[in-house]
């Protein structure tokens, strides 16, 4: 009887006003009986009301909606047409003229508004019920305002899953789309194109409340949203919607602003109101299915997996070497094994190089000079202070504190290893030690309030439901509880697990260099490249680190923490030319805290390039002259072997060495290789400044990142260049991981350079780049780029590690300097 009744009651009520209008009744304050599809024109003032009543059926489980249209020809703002829509449940009003307000105390004027009226909820009831609506149409005007009024019923108000729907939406014509999950659908992603890049838009995914924010001053009420030009993606989960059922709101933007667009160009001078602007934007909205959660485990299964093939590979590597290494102890041919892993003769072994190849070589035949402080006949260490020359001492008064001078023996035209590896073993070990202890501490420091500040970040995501403030690939971003783009933080693991396995070998290599002191081994203390392992060991925090913050960076990836992703990059860089230096340079590298001071100055650099370099000319100016005098001054170091003093009297110093070596009498240089490798290593760099001061790039962090890695590169490849030009050996190991590392890094780069977000623009211009998954379905470009920069780090590093082996045989008095 109950279930009945309400039918009944509408059927009643239908009727009554059907009579009331037959009696006349209607404007002035009684409802008149409305027809959906038919327009109805009149005129209010404040003593003439009308209201309209307008009744229909809805089927069982049928969700019905209703559009209403209506527009006055009245640009009188002062008495604008109300307009009030009564439903069951709830009340929506707006007036006509509808004003939407821009920058500036702009106004934008609309006379024709059409708005879709909350549904209402499907009724379990096994027939139709009843709804009515009722328009009240007033104004307070003195005079009658005209108007006119449409409402209709919405045949496609419900999307379906994988199936297109196209429409039009304007600033007073926003749309709304009801979606139901499936029943076999925990996730749905909904996908919105548009041909067009403006009128700007804003996509919003609300709850199934009355009523929806669909206009463009509340629209950021509820609910997720997006602003959008050409294309946007949200990705929604059944979980978080009760009704396991959604609105889709569309709301075009009077201006354009929001989404890095200029004021409309009809609007010309200070023109502040303006009417009736076309603004109409044609979408197409999609709604498929996210991925499932077997997805999620392969991917996980697959980025693990894929690295521990490493540590497997490592082991194999080991393994054989180990085997190798004791069939070659058994014959009686070799000594235990030294402090890198490789086996050294047990007996004298003469020079693998040929006298005078050598750094700064100009006149082979004086190659002499560059052995005259350790002698292979006299079995002095290398690193003894003892005057070794040939000549007899009743020749002439021997002055030993002459050789040991540091200042005389790197002035000499050829220097050789043993002159730059005279310090004491154990403190300058220790000395590398403190690079690995500070990056630890700096890495601490760092990482904490960083990672406290992202997950503040993706709470206001998560809180706001405001999607531009991460700069996501949208169209591949696949939320895992909080996060909102695991797939972005899950890639980054290659970079922790590969820094441990290089940390692991790296240990194994300084194990084995200690077993050997430990046995007073004399070619370990005599022979090869002096081993110090504390930059290799902050190489491999560092590479940790990095996948740290580039996971912390993607959390949230915007303007704001762009330097989380790239300062370890700067110190990885700057720590791989400190650690190519030191292998020929032990004595007179820079110190733990003078790098890790310059690295703090570059990542300040950094931030302010990233707040004043858009536009600011000045601060590129300061840049570029900072740039080329620090270029100058390294390079003054470098060539004059730290010998040249930095302070306020350099210029005067160096304007003298340039009038006497240039003009005066133009002689050439006495180390040329060395100014042949600063001379393309300034150019380099000032090309840079050049560059950056005139075309002042947006990506300043990546600018600086791309200064870092050609000096890396450029010196790399001299090290190498000059490493064959001695006569010198690659080992296989170390030429596998040379190979390895140009062909991960070429793949990688391009990758990277398939620029999928761009923090530089907004975020609606940002979502222009976003494209589709292209591994496994769950990872994207951007994910790739870190699983192969992952790989080519490692292999870099090995590089390091591997390339002077063949050098553990020779005396550091045959090994040249370069």
């Amino acid at each position: 009887m109950a279930g009945g009744a309400v039918p009944a009651a509408g059927a009643l009520l239908c009727a009554l006003l059907w009579a009331a209008a037959a009696a006349g009744v209607g404007p002035g304050g009684s409802p008149a009986p409305g027809s959906f599809g038919r327009v109805y024109r009149g005129a209010v003032n404040i003593s003439a009301e009308r209201v309209y009543a307008f009744a229909y059926s809805s089927e069982p489980g049928q969700v019905d909606a209703v559009r209403v249209y209506v527009n006055s020809s009245s640009e009188n703002l002062q008495y604008p047409v109300l307009f009030v829509v009564r439903q069951q449940k709830g009340v929506l009003s707006w007036q006509v003229p509808l004003i939407f307000r821009g920058l500036y105390q702009r106004t934008y004027n609309y006379q024709e508004v059409s708005r879709t009226l909350c549904p209402s909820e499907p009724t379990p009831e096994t027939g139709p019920s009843d709804q009515i609506i009722f328009v009240d149409v007033s104004s307070m005007a003195p005079f009658n305002i005209a108007y006119e009024l449409l409402v209709t019923r919405l045949k496609n108000f419900q999307l379906e899953t994988n199936k297109a729907f196209n429409f039009t939406a304007s600033p007073s014509q926003p749309q709304y789309f009801l979606y139901k999950f499936p029943q076999d659908v925990d996730s749905v992603t909904i996908k919105v194109v548009s041909d067009a890049v403006y009128p700007c838009s804003v996509v919003s995914v609300q709850d199934i409340v009355c009523p929806v924010y669909d206009l463009d001053h509340n629209v950021e009420f509820n609910g997720v949203y997006q602003s959008m030009t050409k294309q946007a993606a949200i990705t929604v989960q059944r979980k978080d919607f009760p009704g396991e059922q959604f609105f889709v709101v569309f709301v075009i933007k009077p201006e354009d602003y929001a989404c890095g667009g200029s004021v409309p160009s009809s609007i010309h001078g200070n023109v502040n109101r303006t009417w009736n602007l076309q603004r109409t934007k044609n979408l197409q909205v999609t709604i498929v299915p996210s991925i499932k959660k077997s997805v999620y485990v392969q991917a996980m299964f697959f980025s693990f997996l894929s690295f521990l093939s490493f540590y497997l590979g490592s082991v194999v590597v080991a393994f054989v070497h180990y085997i190798r290494v004791q069939r070659k102890a058994s014959a009686g041919g070799l000594s235990p094994e030294d402090g890198s892993g490789i086996m050294t003769s047990s007996h004298p072994i003469t020079a693998s190089t040929p006298e005078g190849s050598s750094y700064g070589a100009i006149d082979e035949s004086s190659s002499s000079g560059g052995r005259q402080l350790s002698s292979p006949e006299r079995g002095v260490p290398a690193g003894s202070d003892t005057d070794s020359s040939v000549e007899e001492e009743s020749d002439f008064d021997t002055m030993p504190e002459i050789e040991s001078d540091k200042n005389v023996i790197r002035t000499k035209v050829f220097l050789y290893l043993s002159d730059l590896s005279r310090k004491d073993r154990r403190i300058v070990s220790k000395k590398y030690k403190i690079y690995f202890w500070n990056i630890i501490t700096i890495a601490v420091f760092y990482a904490l309030p960083v990672i406290q500040l992202v997950i503040t970040y993706q709470t206001v995501v998560n809180v706001t439901g405001n999607q531009d403030i991460c700069y996501y690939n949208f169209l591949c971003a696949h939320p895992l509880g909080v996060l909102s783009a695991f797939n972005n933080i899950l890639s980054n693991v290659g970079h922790v697990l590969l820094g441990f396995l290089f940390l692991l070998i790296v240990l194994r290599r300084d194990i084995l260099h200690r077993r050997a002191m430990e046995m007073k081994d004399v070619y370990t203390l005599d022979y090869g490249i002096p081993k110090h392992f504390g930059l290799f060991y902050a190489m491999g925090i560092a590479l940790m680190m990095e996948g740290v913050l580039s996971a912390c960076y993607h959390v949230c990836p915007n303007y704001s923490n762009f330097q989380f992703d790239t300062s370890f990059m700067y110190m990885i860089a700057g720590l791989c030319m400190l650690k190519l230096y030191q292998t020929r340079h032990p004595d007179i590298n820079a110190s733990a805290y003078s790098a890790y001071a310059s690295f703090a100055v570059v990542i300040c650099l950094a931030v302010l390039g990233v707040v004043f370099g858009k536009n600011d000319v000045w601060f590129w100016v300061i840049f570029s002259l900072i740039h080329v005098l620090a270029s100058l001054a390294l390079s003054t170091q470098i060539y004059y072997m730290g010998r040249f003093k930095i302070d306020l009297g350099i210029f005067r110093r160096a304007a003298m060495v340039l009038y006497t070596d240039c003009i005066q009498q133009c002689s050439r240089p006495m180390y040329m290789d060395r100014m042949v490798l600063l001379i393309v290593g300034n150019l380099v760099n000032w090309s840079f400044a050049i560059f950056g001061l005139v075309y002042r790039p947006r990506d300043f962090a990546s600018y600086i990142l791309g200064i870092f890695i050609c000096n890396l590169l450029l010196y790399l490849a001299f090290y190498i260049i000059m490493k064959l030009r001695s006569s010198e050996k690659l080992l296989p190991i170390p030429l596998f991981c040379i190979i390895a590392t140009a062909v991960v890094w070429a793949a990688a780069l391009y990758f990277f350079f398939q620029t999928l977000s761009s923090w530089e623009e907004t975020p609606a211009e940002s979502r222009e780049k976003n494209r589709p998954c292209i591994l496994l379905g769950f990872f994207d470009d951007h994910d790739v780029w870190h699983f192969l920069s992952a790989a080519a780090l490692f292999f870099s590093f090995l590089v390091l590690l591997t390339l002077d082996d063949d050098l553990d045989a020779v005396r550091r008095d045959k090994i040249p300097v370069f």
